[in-house]
Parts: C-alpha cells; structure tokens; sequence
C-alpha cells in the first residue's frame, strides 16, 4: 500500500465445515453424530471435509476413510453432492456482492472481501463481517467464520482464530503486538520442511523471525525469503483480487410464509426490481446488460427459471411477463422468488461488437 493512502478494510469469510454443515442442515439428524463427506473406504476413499464432532476423534480433511473410521468407528460417512454445495457456494457469493464487488474467491466456501468503500454498517468492517455472518445463516442455513484485517494475510489468519460461528478482528493499532506472538507455521507457505527449517534457525514465532535481515533470509530461503519479511512484520500489501468479471448479478429472496397465489407474487415484483436496480447502478458503467431473468421456487421445492433478451431499461413489466409464463410450470404457492440479469464487459476488446451482431 502506498504511504498516505486509506488503511484498507480486509474481511476472509469461510464457512465452517461446509460440506458437512450443508447435510446437516439437509438432514439435521446428522447432528448429533460424528460425520464425514467423502467415499467408502473398501474404494479407497478419502475425507474431504468433517464435522467438529468427528475432528474430537482426530478425522481430517484428506484422510483416508478407512483410518477415519478406526479412529472413529461410529463415524457417518456421506458422499458429497456437490450441486447442493455449488448452489449453497452461490447464495453466499450474492450475499458477499451485497456489500462489495471486490470478492476474490478461494474455494467454494471461502473468500477475501475489500469493503474499504463500503457505506453499509456505518462503513465499519467489523459490523459487515458480522451481518454477513448473520445472514449467511439465516439465508444459507449455514455458520461462517469471518478474520477482519487491514490486509489479506492478517485477515485469514484471524478467521481461524475464533471457530466455529465467531470472528476476530485485527485493528492496525494492534497489528505489531499481534505478529510478535505469532507462530510462523500459520504463514501461509510455511510448511513441514520450511517450519522445520525455521526451527532449526530457533524461530518458532514471528517475533523471532523479524531479527533476521532481508537479504539473510533471501539466501537462506530464496525468493519466499522476501515474503518471510513482509509477512512477519504484518505486511503484506496484495490487493483482493475478483478474478473474473461478473457475467451476472440477481436478487433473490426466500419468503417465511408461502406466496399463496399469482396475485401475491405479482405484489413483491417491485421491491425486487428495486433492490435489482440499486445494486445494478454500483456495478461498473462498462457492463452492458443483454438478457433478464427470473427464478421461482414453488414450495414443493420444483424450481424453473425464464430469461429472455433486455436492455439496461428493465421496466416492471418485462419481468411481470417472465412471471406469467414461470408461473404456469407450476401454479402452486412460492417459496422463493428472483430476478436477475446477465451481461457482457464492453471493455473487453470485441465483445460489444459480436454481441451486435449475433446476439
């Protein structure tokens, strides 16, 4: 970061135990037992994620299922789904866009967010993390961890701090204190061999580490040497980066009482299109919307979805025909409702032009 700029508001979000946590809220019988997501062990299958009951026993993602079970042998052990996962992965993304656009995902359960500019929440980090948190459980029926930093590598380490279903935050004023104590091994990048290597040098924490000079590290420790630097004195100055352009944006909403009828759908239309619009005027000027959309989801759970070609105008009823015709799949009561569009980078060189001419 160059010096005078604004200290920037960092939040790592990851969900806790997430495969495991999306089954149990499917089936909260699950609950009460140690569970693992993964394959048998008579395929040599391993864990890809557990609960925290099952971690008690010493279960660990990418453990092989048959030593899971020896250490656990009332362990439950269930194979992934993972549409369900991309589905959940995809709610706490829009929930993420709510507040910033500069999301930079990890997986499908974790991601940096810079809300430096956001205004929700009186523009502090600490109460976004927080909503967020609150509504990923609310909205997704799952728990996120959230670390609050002025930067990416403070930011992660601090959501580990305070698991499951808590957060930690790292003031600036607080930063020197905090990586004085802590261990190198949570360096990301410090592994077995470089942890060991580092202990030989008699360096278990950063504090130790930050006697050492740049260019004696450099030599012991290459190129990674420079980070070891950084890291160890709380800097580290990448930005969050949204890897890929955003090709859409929607909103969506899951409604506590069942929409009885054609007509109580028609009537919460306009507090959706209005939600849709404001967020679309933060997105960049250089989108250009080309097609809408809406979802129903019926309360049998069925779902369709309709979209058809738009302009950046978007009235009210072009949305209210998309509904017409989603309605009668189904004609039933509605759970959930959502609209959305989709839209090219015009400054992505060629895109504007192709989408004149063949869409």
């Amino acid at each position: 970061m160059e010096p005078g700029s604004a200290i920037r508001k960092i939040i790592h979000c990851d969900c806790d135990c997430f495969y495991a946590a999306v089954e149990m809220r499917d089936d909260p019988s699950l609950r009460q037992y140690p569970i693992a997501i993964g394959g048998k062990s008579d395929r040599r299958g391993v864990v890809a994620t557990c609960n925290y009951k099952a971690r008690e026993y010493g279960v660990r993602s990418a453990m092989p299922t048959g030593q899971a079970l020896k250490l656990c042998p009332d362990l439950v052990v269930v194979p992934g789904t993972m549409a369900k996962y991309r589905e959940a992965s995809m709610k706490i993304r829009q929930i993420f866009y709510r507040y910033t656009d500069k999301v930079e995902p990890l997986s499908l359960d974790e991601a940096f967010l810079d809300v430096t500019e956001c205004t929700q929440c009186s523009g502090s980090a600490t109460l976004i993390a927080e909503e967020i948190r609150r509504t990923i459980a609310e909205e997704v029926g799952v728990t996120a961890s959230a670390g609050v930093a002025s930067n990416k590598f403070l930011a992660k380490v601090a959501s580990d701090l305070n698991k499951p279903d808590g957060q930690y935050v790292i003031t600036p004023q607080n930063i020197a204190a905090f990586v004085k104590q802590l261990e190198v091994k949570r360096i990301n990048g410090v592994g077995k061999v470089t942890n060991e290597k580092l202990s030989r040098l008699g360096v278990k924490t950063c504090g130790d580490l930050q006697a050492f000079e740049l260019l004696d590290l450099v030599d012991k420790f290459g190129v990674f040497g420079k980070r070891l630097h950084d890291l160890c004195r709380g800097i580290d100055n990448r930005p969050v980066n949204a890897n890929s352009r955003r090709k859409s944006l929607s909103v969506e909403r899951t409604y506590s009482g069942d929409l009885a009828d054609q007509p109580a759908c028609m009537l919460k239309l306009p507090e959706l299109l209005l939600e849709l619009r404001s967020r679309l005027r933060k997105v960049d000027s250089d989108y250009i919307v080309t097609k809408q959309f809406l979802k129903i989801k019926f309360n049998d759970f069925t779902s369709t979805t309709l979209e058809r070609a738009a302009t950046d105008s978007l009235p009210l009823e072009s949305f209210e025909g998309l509904f017409d015709e989603a309605w009668q799949r189904g004609a039933r009561p509605v759970r959930l409702m959502g609209l959305g569009v989709r839209f090219i980078d015009a400054g992505e060189p060629g895109r504007a032009l192709q989408l004149d001419l063949f869409d």
